[in-house]
């Protein structure tokens, strides 16, 4: 990785160099020679990127005058850093969600050999008893039924008195017996 690191400063620094390297064709079509950094115009350009990753255009005349380059030399190696440090944030990010999936898999996997388990040690129960219970509650202090079922239906004794309000939880209704 350190190699690589390397090997693209050097590369990113051809474009904005101050010592001749080799001939690239300019906007007007005249060739000019390429330039690579000297290590102290890489390394004072990279303590200024860490301070700010982007230059307004008094700093980059000012920097390019202190590197003896160009102002869009300077323009060209922070835009270039840029680019690089945001691939590698990129690949970064690519191996941590990579990660991510490979884990997920592996608990998908494990999730679905064990559904496969359960499956067959119980068997899934036929249909008709997947269906759910009546919705009748007895109230233990007054001995009523309770729910919405029996209540709709005219099970409950008219003529017995109403004791203290007694609530029962129905899952279906939410309401309130008795």
């Amino acid at each position: 990785a350190v190699k690589r690191e390397r090997a693209d400063e050097a590369d990113l620094g051809e474009m904005v160099s101050s010592t001749a390297v080799g001939a690239e064709e300019d906007d007007d079509g005249s060739t000019r020679k390429k330039l690579r950094l000297t290590k102290e115009q890489s390394a004072l350009l990279e303590d200024r990127f860490k301070e700010h990753s982007t230059l307004n255009p008094k700093q980059k005349v000012a920097l390019a005058k202190q590197l003896n380059l160009r102002p869009r030399q300077v323009e060209v190696w922070f835009q270039n850093r840029r680019a690089r440090t945001k691939l590698k944030q990129t690949e970064v990010d690519c191996e941590f969600l990579k990660r991510c999936c490979e884990t997920l898999t592996e608990e998908n996997r494990r999730l679905q050999r064990e559904l496969q388990e359960l499956r067959t040690i119980n068997p899934p129960a036929p249909f008709y008893m997947q269906l759910p219970a009546a919705t009748l509650t007895i109230c233990p202090s007054c001995e009523r039924l309770g729910g919405t079922a029996a209540t709709a239906a005219g099970k409950v004794d008219p003529d017995r008195p109403k004791a203290a309000t007694h609530h029962f939880f129905n899952p279906f209704t939410h309401s309130a017996a008795c």
